[in-house]
């Protein structure tokens, strides 16, 4: 991963983007992916849609999703506590103790996620899961006056962003779901292009993922793709505790994981191990018998339906602050899709 690519990551990765609240980091994508694309517009959902050599026979659509898990504020009390709901699937127990940041009209706010100290539990409280309404953020304030000049209802917040290099080209950061996606997608045009595409392919930041594929829908009936893939991660299962029976063996660094099954048409699943194969990429199968719990299942079923592939990043700790992927993997799926985007044309038949 060369400097550029790597800042673009990281700037990914700083820029808030909770569901519903995705213009900062949708400001990232347009900025970068605008130094070479034919096209790049936002549509009325707020999905962010590159296009490269429009007007070509067959569509390609690339989609990942940039929104992240949040919060949102729900109320301020009479000693300037701020209180919060959810965005998204949280473990609430991921919360407690978290810095946090509130995004107001008049800038970042810092705040800590907080609840009464372990030593005023009661025995009852210890051995229950604390609910989110039982948390508050703490940002310093003096009273409501003080906290309600700087934040305001339903404002965004997000855990402390950015991110950390571990060993072993690892890195850690919230948001990882599934901005490593949009790195992976944005990547993959730009090497398409670079290597010389007959298709059009249109990349797709898309928004709201988080709450129900929402973006993904709109954008592909906009687009109307003959093919699309899907970028998001998958659980790595190389980790403690996790039941490989039933998830797989799923490793972080081991490449890019195919996946198969009643969401994916089998002809593009075919093509994607193909291609890795020829070109020496490193990948794993996995497989899931129902509708994919991502954007994968939107797309597919669009208008009159799309073949659908659905190529997936390992990710430890899902759904966390401290999510955790390979930088190696991420470059293999890159490579993988514009290698797939660089063979296709108006001759491939997709039908099952």
């Amino acid at each position: 991963m060369n400097e550029t690519s790597k800042r673009f990551l990281e700037d990914l990765l700083t820029t808030p983007g909770v569901s519903g609240y995705e213009q900062p980091v949708q400001a990232v994508v347009r900025a970068y992916v605008s130094n070479f694309a034919d096209e790049v517009r936002t549509d009325l959902h707020g999905n962010v849609i590159a296009t490269a050599n429009p007007g070509a026979q067959v569509r390609l659509m690339f989609d990942a999703h940039c929104d992240q898990l949040g919060m949102l504020v729900s109320h301020i009390d009479d000693n300037g506590f701020v209180y919060f709901q959810t965005v998204g699937g949280w473990d609430a127990q991921q919360l407690i103790g978290q810095r946090v940041v509130v995004w107001s009209a008049g800038g970042a706010v810092s705040g800590v996620i907080s609840r009464k100290a372990v030593h005023l539990l009661t025995a009852d409280e210890k051995k229950s899961a604390v609910d989110p309404k039982d948390m508050w953020i703490d940002i310093g304030a003096k009273d409501r006056d003080d906290a309600e000049s700087v934040v305001g209802i339903a404002d965004a917040v997000t855990v402390e962003m950015g991110m950390r290099d571990l060993r072993n080209g690892l890195v850690s950061a919230p948001a990882l779901d599934d901005r490593s996606g949009v790195w992976v997608v944005v990547e993959a045009m730009r090497q398409a292009i670079e290597g010389g595409i007959e298709c059009s392919l249109s990349v797709a930041s898309t928004v709201q993922e988080e709450i129900g594929l929402r973006g993904a829908r709109t954008a592909a009936h906009g687009i109307d793709p003959h093919v699309a893939i899907a970028v998001d991660v998958t659980h790595a299962t190389d980790c403690p505790t996790i039941d490989k029976r039933q998830r797989g063996s799923i490793d972080l660094g081991g490449g890019p994981v195919v996946l198969r099954g009643p969401n994916v048409n089998p002809r593009v699943g075919d093509r994607l191990e193909e291609i890795a194969d020829e070109r020496g990429i490193a990948y794993q199968r996995a497989a899931l018998g129902r509708s994919a719990p991502n954007d994968a299942n939107a797309l597919q079923v669009t208008r009159s339906g799309v073949a659908t592939g659905l190529v997936q990043i390992p990710n430890r700790y899902m759904h966390s602050a401290v999510e955790t992927v390979s930088l190696p993997d991420l470059e293999a799926t890159a490579s993988l899709l514009a290698a797939f985007a660089m063979r296709l044309s108006a001759e491939d038949d997709f039908t099952p």
